[in-house]
């Protein structure tokens, strides 16, 4: 029932900045936990940052300081912007979206996810 759209990636050399963007469609997103993974080739998904109904916000600690996850309920969208890039970040960037559940680093505790924007950083 929730459509999730992901847009903003690109190619950046390490040290730029991307700001990633997350629509939302079918039901408005104020009352759900959202949170961003990411996968690189060949790696499982993981973890980057997520942010909850009430505004608490978590990072995995390799995203600390560099990225920042924001959300406009009245505009349906989540964001994530990323400073500092490191090749290491190279990845498909997935957003996510949970109505229940406390353990928000987990797959498991997400609904709907979108499909993906690519994010690759140069050396």
């Amino acid at each position: 029932q929730v459509q999730l759209v992901e847009s903003g990636g690109g190619l950046v050399q390490a040290g730029g900045s991307l700001r990633l963007s997350c629509a939302a469609s079918g039901r408005t997103l104020s009352s759900y936990t959202m949170g961003w993974f990411r996968q690189a080739p060949g790696k499982e998904r993981e973890f980057a940052a997520a942010i909850t109904w009430s505004a608490f916000t978590y990072y995995t600690d390799s995203v600390k300081g560099r990225f920042t996850i924001s959300r406009d309920n009245a505009k349906n969208t989540v964001f994530l912007q990323m400073n500092s890039l490191k090749p290491e970040d190279t990845a498909v960037y997935y957003c996510a979206a949970a109505l229940y559940g406390s353990n928000w680093s987990s797959e498991a505790n997400y609904n709907y996810w979108g499909q993906g924007t690519q994010v690759t950083v140069s050396s």
